[in-house]
This record gives structure tokens, C-alpha cells and sequence, in this order.
């Protein structure tokens, strides 16, 4: 008797539980958007290049299109409808809003979703392929431009926004008490020293 190809599983989704019938080749991409009409998160490569497909698996960054929906099974997930809080945008949000970080906006709920991941992933000390020094006793590394663009960089802009977007993940990201780089003389938090924003700049 040939093993079943398809299963009930609960995914935990935006604090909320959804038990639904997935065939066992299902992408989590495609279990979001074509069973629980959950279009934020988009497609672009379907290959795990571009990042439009970015959501949070317990807080980790997670290509959905790579990311099979049986195996997403007990994990909690945030997409992007499940980021802000009601009609309150989220800080991250209202960064790109402001500053303008996107165009058409195909990439944007992917650069949104990865932009949370490397607060996070900043604010506990992790380093980056272009940190300076990475010894523990160095600390939280100031968060340049070069460090935002390093840890954004497995998302695409095919519009080329990503002046603004570097400067939109600063903005929250200062917001968020990152540290930014200083000014010769100036420690992070210290008169003259430079917002994670003008740091970017």
C-alpha cells in the first residue's frame, strides 16, 4: 500500500492556529497563499534568491518557498498581516513608509519580514560577514550602512529602492536602540555621535 501523499496539518500563524489538508510537496508559500489567502507574502523566484518570500519561523528569517508546510507544522510563523498591531504599523512599517523604502512594493513585505530578523539578530550580537571584529568582548557592532546592506542582502529590489531601504532599517532600527557607527570622538549615545538613520546615510 503506497504511503499517504497528503496530511492535516495546524500551523500556527499570526497567533493563530490554522488546520488544514496539504499535500506532503506543498510549499508553506503556497499553503499561505492559495489555502489561507494569506497574499502578503509574494513569489518571485520560487528558487529561495530573491527573498519576496520572507516570513518569521520562531522569530528566524525563513524562505517560505523552500519551506515545506508539513515541516512548518508546530513552529510560529509571522507574515507580514501578522506584523503590525491592528491599524498601528509597526515601526519597521512606518520606517519604509516614511523614507520611501520601496516602489512597485513586490519585495516590500519580504524586506519588512528580513528588516525585523536583523534587529533582532543585531540587538543580540550577531555578527555579520563584514564585522569588523567579531570577539564576543567586542560587543554589539555598530550598525553601518555596510552592516544593513550585508544583512539585507538575500533580499532583491528589482526597482533599486535600496538607498531608502538601508535608511528605513536604520531609522527603526536607532529607534530600537541600535548602536550606530560613531563620529570620530563619539561613542554611540554620546553627544555627536550619529543616529543609526544618519549613519546610513
Amino acid at each position: 500500500m503506497a504511503p499517504p501523499t497528503s496530511s492535516a496539518v495546524t500551523l500556527h500563524i499570526n497567533g493563530e492556529k490554522h488546520t488544514l489538508p496539504v499535500d506532503h510537496r506543498t510549499t508553506l508559500l503556497d499553503a499561505l497563499r492559495e489555502q489561507l489567502d494569506l497574499t502578503g507574502t509574494k513569489k518571485g523566484c520560487d528558487q529561495g534568491q530573491c527573498g519576496a518570500c520572507t516570513v518569521l519561523m520562531d522569530g528566524r528569517r525563513a524562505v517560505s518557498c523552500l519551506q515545506l508546510a508539513v515541516a512548518a507544522e508546530g513552529r510560529e510563523i509571522t507574515t507580514i498581516e501578522g506584523v503590525a498591531d491592528g491599524e498601528r504599523l509597526h515601526p519597521v512599517q512606518q520606517a519604509f513608509l516614511d523614507l520611501d523604502g520601496y516602489q512597485c512594493g513586490y519585495c516590500t513585505p519580504g524586506q519588512i519580514c528580513s528588516a525585523l530578523a536583523v534587529i533582532e539578530e543585531h540587538a543580540a550580537g550577531w555578527p555579520s560577514a563584514v564585522t569588523a571584529d567579531v570577539r564576543p568582548e567586542a560587543g554589539v557592532p555598530a550598525l553601518t550602512a555596510d552592516e544593513i546592506r550585508e544583512r539585507m542582502s538575500g533580499n532583491l529590489c528589482r526597482c533599486g529602492a535600496y538607498v531608502s531601504i538601508v535608511q528605513a532599517v536604520a531609522r527603526a532600527a536607532g529607534a530600537a536602540g541600535a548602536p550606530a557607527v560613531p563620529r570620530q570622538g563619539s561613542a554611540p549615545g554620546e553627544a555627536g555621535a550619529p543616529t543609526g538613520e544618519e549613519a546610513a546615510a
